[in-house]
């Protein structure tokens, strides 16, 4: 079969799927719990190992068809879609990085491929909050009785029950510690998981929190280790890939809310007005700021992905494009709560979802001071 037909039947498929995931993203909201069958369906029709090697069974995907994907998914749930996004930044990162042996490679690549395992990166503690922002993870993994020991705890921990492996952020105890990444099988003893995600939105990405205590480590697991002073073993770009793609996660939560309001508008038809709301030129006018903000939305991913492409130092401008994506898809759906009215904010209608999950947009790194603080700092040296 030919590339382009391969990659039509694969977006035929993807399609028949969101639209299932669409049918129970409000139950799963409701309930707040993991959509385990949206990931067993992305499991069977191929799509958790698309950033994997060819040699594994992958097809080796770039950032754009992850963005493709990953916003096609989020129009139909976009939990699962936040889920599915940390599989393919932290299997891509992965499959790139020469730090990592290729036997715990090829471990971590060969149950993804056989059992639709799912990975993510645990990292944000209690006290230290994202490491994002600098500091020592107060999570440790220390040498005793010839046997590494894991202990500390994550928060904020995307997909948790339904993880096989953790990428967990830690320092040795040694005393001058290394800083970084430590594979975690998350079915290992000394490991659990409290219920602590009980947020506005994105309530089904089961973002609990895990306990680490006295986790024996296998020593091939502990694979990007560093000293602190030389900064964050993680590849460079893939901050820039997860600033991108968290952005086009939040961009398509908005069009999801304004393809719900062009139907209301269309099928609303107040008795006193005799005609539906779409005949309005009110209306014609919020449709055409969230479309205007929805196009800046189109135009600046368009540019972060081409950047990507051809640039080294794309991630100087990733964050701001991130900012303003984000900022950019909470204003259209606010706007389209603000004409609707009760319909808009009605737990019988998406629109009030859509408008919870799109808020969750600027809490992922890079968040906005952050992101302004730089860019007024490279902008004045």
């Amino acid at each position: 079969m030919d590339g382009a037909r391969g990659d039509i039947l694969m977006t035929e498929k993807l399609n028949r799927l969101v639209a299932r995931f669409a049918e129970r993203a409000s139950y799963y909201d409701r309930t707040g719990e993991i959509a385990f069958d949206n990931l067993e369906d992305l499991g069977k029709a191929g799509f958790l190992s698309l950033t994997l090697p060819y040699r594994y069974g992958g097809a080796e995907i770039g950032l754009r068809q992850i963005v493709e994907i990953v916003a096609t998914v989020a129009k139909g749930d976009p939990s699962t879609a936040l889920i599915l996004a940390m599989q393919y930044l932290q299997s891509g990162a992965m499959t790139q990085s020469s730090a990592w042996p290729e036997e715990v490679k090829g471990e971590v690549f060969r149950t993804i491929v056989r059992d639709g395992a799912l990975i993510n990166a645990l990292r944000v503690e209690p006290d230290l909050g994202t490491p994002a922002r600098g500091g020592i993870p107060a999570t440790r993994i220390g040498y005793t009785q010839e046997e590494w020991r894991l202990n500390g705890s994550k928060i904020f921990s995307t997909g948790s029950s339904a993880l096989k492996w953790g990428l967990v952020w830690c320092a040795t105890d040694e005393p001058e510690p290394r800083v970084g990444q430590v594979l975690v099988p998350l079915d290992l003893p000394g490991i659990r998981i409290e219920k602590s995600w009980h947020h506005l939105g994105m309530r089904a990405t089961g973002s609990d929190t895990f306990i680490f205590e006295n986790v024996i480590i296998p020593e091939r697991y502990l694979v990007n280790l560093i000293p602190s002073e030389r900064g964050s073993p993680e590849p460079s770009g893939l901050a820039t890939w997860h600033a991108i793609v968290v952005a086009a996660l939040y961009d398509a939560v908005a069009r999801s809310g304004r393809d719900w309001l062009i139907t209301f508008l269309k099928n609303r038809v107040p008795s006193a007005l005799g005609q539906p709301l779409a005949t309005l030129p009110r209306f014609h006018a919020v449709l055409g700021e969230i479309d205007g903000l929805l196009l800046t939305n189109e135009a600046l991913l368009e540019l972060a992905l081409a950047r990507s492409e051809t640039e080294t130092n794309a991630g100087a401008q990733a964050g701001q494009i991130k900012r303003l994506v984000t900022e950019n898809a909470i204003a259209a759906v606010s706007k389209a709560v603000e004409v609707t009215g009760n319909p808009g904010l009605s737990q019988d209608n998406p629109l009030e979802r859509h408008y919870r999950n799109v808020l969750c947009g600027r809490i992922h790194t890079p968040q906005a001071d952050v992101v302004l603080a730089e860019a007024g700092r490279v902008t004045l040296t």
